[in-house]
């Protein structure tokens, strides 16, 4: 089999759709329909089923892609190393995180990352939310991954690696812990915890606003210099706070309850850095990651892969 044929038939097993293929390849359609039926030719059997509604595997299939898949990652990755040498992608790369979910995520990346540059030693620290980018700045993390928006013209915003939808967190007391689900008018008969220290006021209008979209105003509690004071404050019943869906499976504990938006755009974390430092490591660890993401069905299926989907669509409480 030649190269691009192990590549197409390999896209096709995991997306099965043909314009989907076609697309991550960067070959036509017809290209990826003429590849499959050479090498169905080749092997003397059919190894998709499709019709115009579905595509699917079929047994003989189902273990070509088991016995490629593997070897076909030793491959890649083995060109991935010879071309990082190539390029002299070695020394230390540290990067920075916000949240708990985007720091368990960038530590799969980077399992990924070190097997295909072991020249690299890649560092990962919590950035905290008073202060989203000094690190940065400073020069103690080369890249970072928080949330936008970034109105900063020393900093570059890069892709977003994955997307959550937007929960409200609040006391078991709270009176909308009763409720399904909450929205952003409804804020305005809550306390509402915001951050102190030196984030911009662009962001925190953004992730904390002062007023509803009808234009009611909400009440503002005790400002946080660290996400752990959050959740005592939340607890005590002293405010609520907006956070990402994956929090409800690193944060939660008795007292504590999670209802979703019915009405909030979602949290984004992307990748930010110092403009005019990037480096063929940061761009590197920024590719893998995205094909991490990518690879694993998408930005939520990657969350979720982290905790091995036991908890997918629930929020305790």
């Amino acid at each position: 089999m030649e190269r691009q044929e192990i590549e197409i038939f390999l896209t096709l097993a995991e997306e099965l759709h043909f314009g989907r293929t076609a697309e991550r390849v960067g070959v036509s359609q017809s290209r990826v329909s003429q590849t499959i039926a050479r090498l169905e030719r080749r092997i003397g059997a059919r190894l998709f089923e499709r019709t115009s509604r579905h595509v699917v595997l079929t047994p003989i299939g189902e273990q070509l892609r088991d016995d490629l898949a593997p070897a076909w990652r030793g491959i890649e990755e083995a060109v991935a190393k010879a071309m990082a040498a190539g390029r002299g992608i070695t020394g230390a790369l540290r990067i920075g995180f916000s949240g708990a979910f985007t720091g368990h995520l960038l530590h799969s990346v980077a399992e990924v990352f070190g097997r295909r540059h072991p020249g690299v030693d890649v560092q990962i620290r919590q950035v905290q939310i008073s202060d989203p980018y000094g690190p940065l700045r400073a020069g103690e993390v080369e890249l970072q991954v928080t949330e936008p928006p970034v109105a900063e013209p020393d900093l570059t915003l890069g892709p977003v690696l994955v997307s959550q939808p937007r929960v409200l967190l609040m006391s078991s007391a709270h009176p909308f812990a009763r409720r399904d689900a909450v929205s952003v008018e409804d804020l305005a008969e809550a306390t509402l915890l915001t951050v102190a220290g030196n984030a911009p006021a662009h962001w925190l209008d953004h992730h904390f606003p002062r007023q509803t979209p009808s234009g009611r105003p909400i009440p503002h509690g005790q400002a946080i210099t660290h996400w752990e004071d959050a959740l005592s404050l939340v607890l005590a019943g002293k405010g609520v706070t907006p956070v990402a869906a994956a929090g409800a499976h690193y944060y939660s504990r008795p007292g504590l309850v999670f209802r979703p938006f019915s009405d909030a755009v979602p949290i984004e974390y992307a990748f930010i850095w110092r403009t005019g430092h990037e480096t063929s490591r940061l761009r590197e660890f920024v590719r893998v990651a995205m094909g991490v993401v990518r690879d694993a069905g998408g930005a939520s299926r990657a969350v979720e892969s982290l905790w091995g989907g036991d908890d997918r669509g629930r929020l305790p409480g």
